[in-house]
């Protein structure tokens, strides 16, 4: 395989496919499913936090873009309850997969692969600490009803039905009303 722009997206999809299949990421078993020595994989992600962080950016920046597509503009163009509403429309899409929990595989980087996580969402979900706190309060509750929304659908456990999903966004709707 060449070492050219193919082989970091291939070592990805290797990587994200272990994950579907419940199996866990190291840079052996990487290079064994893509067809490469450890050391090829390595010349890309030269340690296994370097790819987990890899799979994390992954998966953030579709999140972003899908974000940044419901919103219609950046997380920095978009006051709290814009980002938080388009937040939740797509939390509560139903388009959510076991690799979206790629923060929380490797209880070793854990840390870190959260860290990046919260840095990355940051614009979108973190709140203006002046909010009136009733204001704040249903912002965050709506969040966290979305963060419920694609948990659920990501591990599969007793995710909504498309009926309760609609009622929900419903509900969380209200919450953010302006």
């Amino acid at each position: 395989m060449d070492m050219g722009n193919e082989t970091p997206h291939s070592i990805i999809a290797a990587a994200f496919a272990q994950l579907e299949e419940g199996g866990s990421v190291s840079l052996d078993s990487v290079a064994r499913a893509v067809g490469l020595t450890k050391p090829g994989v390595m010349y890309h992600y030269p340690t296994k936090e370097a790819l987990m962080l890899a799979l994390v950016d992954s998966v953030l920046d579709r999140w972003e873009s899908e974000l940044t597509a419901r919103l219609g503009a950046t997380s920095s163009q978009a006051g709290p309850h814009e980002r938080i509403r388009a937040y939740l429309d797509w939390s509560l899409s139903g388009e959510f997969s076991e690799t979206d929990l790629v923060a929380m595989s490797d209880p070793k980087l854990r840390r870190t692969l959260t860290h990046r996580w919260t840095e990355r969402l940051a614009p979108w979900l973190t709140l203006p600490t002046d909010l009136a706190p009733d204001v704040r309060a249903r912002l965050i509750a709506a969040r966290l009803l979305a963060d419920g929304g694609w948990l659920a659908d990501a591990t599969n456990f007793f995710p909504p039905t498309p009926d309760e999903r609609a009622r929900v966004h419903l509900l969380a709707h209200n919450l953010i009303k302006d």
